[in-house]
């Protein structure tokens, strides 16, 4: 949760004018392109700043490197702008970041010019009407860290060429309409492992077991049509702090789960999981459980946090039994 705070207090920061005694003069060749990713939106009114009679690094959206004056961040969001995302953009070749952010009259195609920004390390275009394949030429950008197309209308599989990207540090495909499987890629990221959220899409087939020899500090495949056994996520030498794997149709044995100490967030609602809950729920800071609809059996292990969440979290189990669910017969 901290990490979501400090990356939305990140981006409006990035959208601020820099105001400052020592502010760089603009490149020209920079302005120039910037006058045609506004032409190419239709002139909005979210960028009247963008104007002749100001330095384009003063400008709203931009940010200029002190030293270069080249522009290197621009961070569209939350503006009446229509249209597709200019293919301008490309020529912006110094650029660090660029998002185009909650802007639900963005429509179009995620375009290849987008490849050309080779120093690229945060690409957001999440919460807008993008449509088409997440694609596989995003794989060009070496440098990239942080990938979040969240919260669009895009279709197709996942392009298993992502995982070639080894500074990859969060990679959110959440809410779109992708289908086919996660790619085995995903199980050899060659640098860090990413957190990978995935959720509320319509994912299909059993989970690569090359992702199991991973460790996810952050993994959500909720809300697909995932099956499998999803044990290989647990274990005494992970590290996972969050975990939602809920509405699918997963199935283990859970008793047999060795959970990770550092686990803080856990939903595995709605799935076939069998078995009884691990006495060593007790021993972990859970700020939230759900295991509800699903097959379990037994008594639910005394101590902990674990009474602290109320039946509905518990509910719809083949026998599970003892607070906060009625008591063990």
């Amino acid at each position: 949760m901290r990490k979501a705070f400090f990356t939305i207090s990140f981006l409006i920061f990035l959208s601020l004018p820099i105001l400052s005694l020592s502010s760089p003069v603009c490149n020209k060749d920079d302005e120039k392109v910037l006058f045609k990713i506004k032409e190419s939106l239709g002139n909005p009114y979210h960028l009247a700043s963008w104007q002749k009679s100001s330095d384009c690094c003063t400008w709203y959206c931009i940010k200029c490197d002190l030293k270069t004056s080249r522009i290197i961040a621009l961070t569209i969001f939350q503006g009446n702008i229509s249209g597709q995302i200019p293919n301008a953009v490309g020529d912006l070749p110094f650029l660090q970041t660029l998002i185009f952010r909650k802007l639900t009259n963005l429509r179009g195609t995620i375009p290849l010019a987008i490849s050309k920004l080779t120093h690229l390390t945060l690409l957001d275009l999440s919460w807008t009407n993008l449509t088409g394949p997440v694609p596989s030429f995003l794989s060009k950008l070496k440098n990239l860290e942080y990938l979040d197309l969240s919260f669009n209308d895009l279709t197709g599989s996942i392009p298993p060429e992502l995982a070639s990207l080894t500074k990859l540090e969060d990679i959110h495909l959440d809410r779109n309409k992708l289908t086919g499987v996660i790619p085995d890629s995903f199980g050899y990221f060659k640098g860090r492992t990413p957190n990978l959220h995935l959720s509320h899409n319509q994912l299909t087939g059993t989970i690569p077991k090359s992702l199991g020899y991973l460790n996810f500090s952050s993994i959500d495949f909720s809300r697909n049509k995932l099956t499998g056994d999803i044990s290989m996520f647990f274990g005494p030498n992970k590290t996972t702090t969050f975990a939602d794997f809920s509405r699918n149709s997963f199935e283990f044995n859970m008793s047999k789960v060795v959970v990770p100490a550092s686990l803080t967030w856990l939903d595995l609602n709605h799935n076939k999981i069998f078995g009884s809950l691990p006495k060593p729920l007790t021993g972990l800071s859970l700020q939230y459980l759900n295991v509800s609809y699903n097959k379990l059996c037994g008594h639910i292990p005394n101590g902990g946090n674990l009474q602290h969440f109320t039946s509905n979290e518990y509910s719809h189990n083949t026998c599970l039994c003892g607070s906060p669910l009625p008591a063990c017969k």
